[in-house]
């Protein structure tokens, strides 16, 4: 469980060059050259202004110098450290092309942002199996500075009579600092931040990658291709034109659908079982989250709680009310291509685990639920962090598995060294790099809900 710092990786190349001495080109941007086209059809043509038929404002620049796929958290998370890290205000151009716009803590000042944060604590239990490795979790959860305490169920039945204890061996709880807040306000807040740092932002979807290739010899005699991306193709949201965009580095922080941007620049195509034919294994993975009423619940101290059976819930709001969930086994992974919430699924896997560890949540009255994705990583369940080793200026800042809110501000300022730097500084996330999908070398996490 994600409970303190995160451990970032080492990766390779940056920024460089300034995009325009890179590619070269018109001296003539495109607001110039629409502002030449309308000079000369107002001298051809008669009548009035021409400007509602060359409005450009809903296309993205015509370059940048990064390209930011997905609008989220992490993808913004990467925006604002590329901006707040760069040497010259303004010295770097940054567009975030998002698909659905209706989709930091202490780091985002002026104004602060309110996100309705309640600290009061996660509580983790654990079966005789998992005490183990409990125990050491919170070893090195301590070790980084939580105010992390472990209970044996005597303790927790004494702070918390509302537990059934039974099958528990031990538990966590977080003492300060931690809780949860609103991901919507994060979202509006930072998006509202980087916009005033400059960002620019398009609503359309990534259809293409221009890239160029240049073949290689490792030194086992093994023939390998490495590619750089020099154009993105955006089609606009409901039409069919689309805009290509020069650019130095694209940012892949697509969440549910990075691994469907990934193939657009060819990764995972080679022969199975090299490099080249590597995929990104994240994937969209539908999860719900059932909200109930019960007047005789936990109360206004409950902490979030994560069963032993996987089951969760916290308090929503001061009217009795809470929300929680449980992730299905593989086996009864619900179809990602809609977002239609089973019912069934809360009747007949979520309440019978609710009820045995909180006998109150016997009489609990469900009153809405929703579906969202998760960009699952099918590989272990963990972040995917830092530069593809052959295309050469992806970079990607997904895979979270349900956990990307939680580390969305360190993985943001990590890509953001890389990229300026050519190396992680603040954290080293080396163990979450693309090659150990190649290499089998799995990022294992215990102890997670």
């Amino acid at each position: 469980m994600f409970r303190g710092a995160v451990h970032l990786c080492v990766g390779r190349g940056h920024l460089g060059r300034r995009l325009s001495t890179l590619r070269g080109g018109s001296t003539l941007g495109w607001a110039g050259k629409v502002s030449e086209i309308k000079k000369t059809m107002q001298t051809v043509l008669p009548g009035g202004a021409w400007n509602s038929l060359y409005d450009t404002s809903h296309l993205p620049p015509e370059q940048s110098d990064v390209v930011i796929v997905g609008g989220g958290v992490l993808g913004l998370s990467v925006a604002y450290w590329l901006k707040r890290l760069e040497k010259q205000r303004g010295a770097i151009r940054v567009l975030v092309v998002e698909r659905d716009h209706t989709d930091y803590l202490a780091v985002v000042d002026d104004p602060p942002l309110d996100l309705q944060f309640n600290p009061s604590g996660y509580l983790l239990l654990a079966s005789e199996e998992g005490a183990a490795i409990m125990e050491n979790n919170v070893k090195v959860q301590r070790q980084e500075g939580a105010k992390v305490c472990l209970m044996s169920p005597e303790q927790l039945r004494n702070k918390f009579p509302w537990i059934n204890t039974e099958g528990v061996a031990l538990a966590s709880y977080g003492l300060e600092g931690e809780g949860w807040f609103d991901p919507w306000c994060l979202l509006q807040g930072l998006r509202r931040k980087v916009q005033a740092m400059g960002v620019h932002f398009c609503h359309g979807e990534v259809t293409r990658f221009v890239s160029s290739s240049n073949r290689m010899e490792t030194t086992s005699g093994e023939e390998m291709t490495l590619k750089r991306i020099h154009e993105v193709h955006v089609k606009m949201d409901h039409s069919v034109e689309y805009q290509p965009v020069e650019c130095a580095i694209v940012i892949n922080a697509a969440g549910a659908w990075s691994g469907r941007v990934a193939e657009l620049a060819g990764i995972g195509k080679g022969p199975p079982g090299t490099l080249q034919g590597t995929r990104l294994p994240v994937e969209p993975r539908k999860r719900y989250v059932y909200v109930w009423h019960c007047p005789q619940g936990p109360g206004l101290e409950s902490p979030l709680v994560a069963d032993t059976s996987g089951a969760y819930f916290r308090r929503d709001g001061l009217g009795n009310n809470y929300l929680g969930g449980c992730s299905p086994t593989e086996e009864e992974e619900p179809d990602p291509e809609n977002l239609e919430v089973d019912h069934d699924f809360f009747q007949n896997k979520v309440w019978p685990r609710l009820a045995w560890r909180i006998p109150a949540f016997e009489s609990l009255k469900v009153r809405s639920a929703w579906a969202g994705y998760y960009d699952y990583n099918t590989f272990d369940q963990n972040g995917v962090v830092g530069p593809h080793p052959l295309v050469a200026n992806m970079y990607f800042a997904t895979g979270f598995s349900g956990h990307g809110l939680q580390q969305a501000p360190a993985v943001g300022r990590a890509v953001a060294e890389m990229v300026l730097e050519g190396r992680f500084q603040t954290i080293n996330l080396s163990p979450f790099l693309f090659s150990r999908f190649f290499l089998g070398e799995k990022v294992q996490e215990h102890n997670i809900f």
